[in-house]
């Protein structure tokens, strides 16, 4: 068979581009805000990672053109080489700093930090103890391990405990690896209890903190924060995507394990690094957020009101703990359809449907901003009322 048999035969993109109910790769005509432009149209962004709404912040924009005014636009080169500037170091200080470890390692994408921190560190005799709904960056980093990986139920403490005794004899180093803050169902991992059992187990832990830093915690640490366990958390995965309103990621830990995967990691090693623009507006980001805590007390204000009202509604907003509020429909076509009678009235989401979620669990993603006014919430819960009793969703 041609090797590009399979794509002359996959239609189903072209079909519900034709039907209409195409919900993916919008082109969105202006900045991340808490309102975007997409065909001259104006929608009610609930859809971002934008948590702190810093990406239109005029201080972060001006970060990034003073960077751009003195380094230029590329590194044109690995981290390895010539591509490590004085603000890639200056950033990975701050960060260690921020989430109160010894070191830091910035990557280009926090796909790539999982990659690499992940793929370096197990080697053939090592065993990986994994969440079943954990990011697809943390699934691929298990796959070009070495090691041997386990999957856990999604936070279920008894099944990671029925692993990790399977295996307490064997003569293997153990990473138990989870996201924080699932990104999906917005759920946050009993950090309490994997803590336990790796202190039980003698393994070791691994956050992904991509949706809970700046977000999780008095002052946005992250997971660990937000349950007082910080030095039970032995690596520290981040993101600048989302809160942090750039792009990038980053690993934090002992000094020893940063610098083993500093001079390990393919993914960093061979590829080419953060944009200083991009390592500027993360700065000054972290800058923003420890200045003022209020954007993290807005957007917890925001959280509540919404979860509050969408369960009032009668919407299955799930076991959301964070402003990821799930809307769980169950069904794809329902879930597709749902998403687009928002869509025509102005409300943007994000549809999603397996392998994102288990089957039947399909749900429209909504996330909130420290910046969302009531007035565009209190607009979105009218939409969602009206809308989802049109549905049958609610009565």
């Amino acid at each position: 068979m041609d090797l590009f048999e399979k794509c002359r035969n996959f239609t189903r993109a072209e079909e519900a581009m034709n039907s209409g109910y195409y919900p993916y790769f919008k082109a969105i005509e202006s900045g991340a805000g808490s309102k975007v432009l997409i065909d001259g149209r104006e929608f009610i962004m609930i859809g971002s990672n934008n948590y702190l709404g810093l990406t239109q912040d005029e201080r972060i924009k001006q970060a990034a053109v003073d960077a751009l005014e003195r380094f230029g636009s590329g590194c044109t080169g690995s981290r390895f080489l010539n591509g490590t500037l004085t603000i890639h170091e200056e950033l990975e200080e701050r960060l260690a700093d921020f989430v109160r470890k010894e070191a830091a390692l910035v990557f280009s994408t926090g796909f790539q930090t999982n990659l690499g921190t992940i793929a370096t560190l197990i080697g053939k005799k090592d065993i990986i103890f994994a969440d079943r709904t954990n990011h697809a960056s943390i699934v691929d980093g298990c796959r070009l391990s070495f090691g041997k990986t386990l999957k856990f139920r999604h936070n279920d403490m008894q099944d990671l405990e029925r692993l990790l005794k399977n295996h307490h004899n064997s003569n293997t180093g153990k990473l138990i690896v989870t996201d924080g803050l699932f990104s999906m169902e917005g759920d946050i991992i009993n950090l309490p209890e994997v803590s336990a059992l790796a202190q039980k187990y003698n393994a070791r832990i691994m956050i992904d903190d991509a949706h809970a830093i700046g977000v999780l915690g008095k002052h946005g640490r992250g997971t660990g924060e937000h349950f007082g366990l910080e030095d039970d958390v032995d690596l520290i995965m981040g993101t600048f995507s989302k809160s942090f309103a750039s792009l990038g990621g980053f690993i934090a830990g002992d000094n020893k394990v940063i610098s083993y995967i500093k001079h390990h990691a393919r993914a960093l090693i061979f590829s080419a690094s953060m944009p200083p623009s991009a390592v500027a507006t993360v700065l000054k980001a972290v800058e923003i957020l420890q200045n003022e805590p209020e954007r993290i007390e807005n957007l917890w204000q925001n959280t509540h009101k919404m979860k509050k009202a969408f369960t009032e509604l009668g919407f299955d907003t799930g076991n959301s703990e964070s402003p990821i509020i799930p809307i769980i429909i169950g069904d794809d076509l329902q879930t597709f359809y749902f998403w687009k009678m928002l869509f025509e009235n102005g409300v943007f989401t994000n549809p999603v449907v397996s392998p994102a979620v288990e089957p039947g669990r399909s749900l429209l993603r909504t996330s909130y901003m420290a910046t969302h006014t009531d007035e565009e919430l209190n607009k979105v819960l009218d939409i969602f009322e009206k809308l989802g009793k049109q549905a049958g969703l609610i009565s």
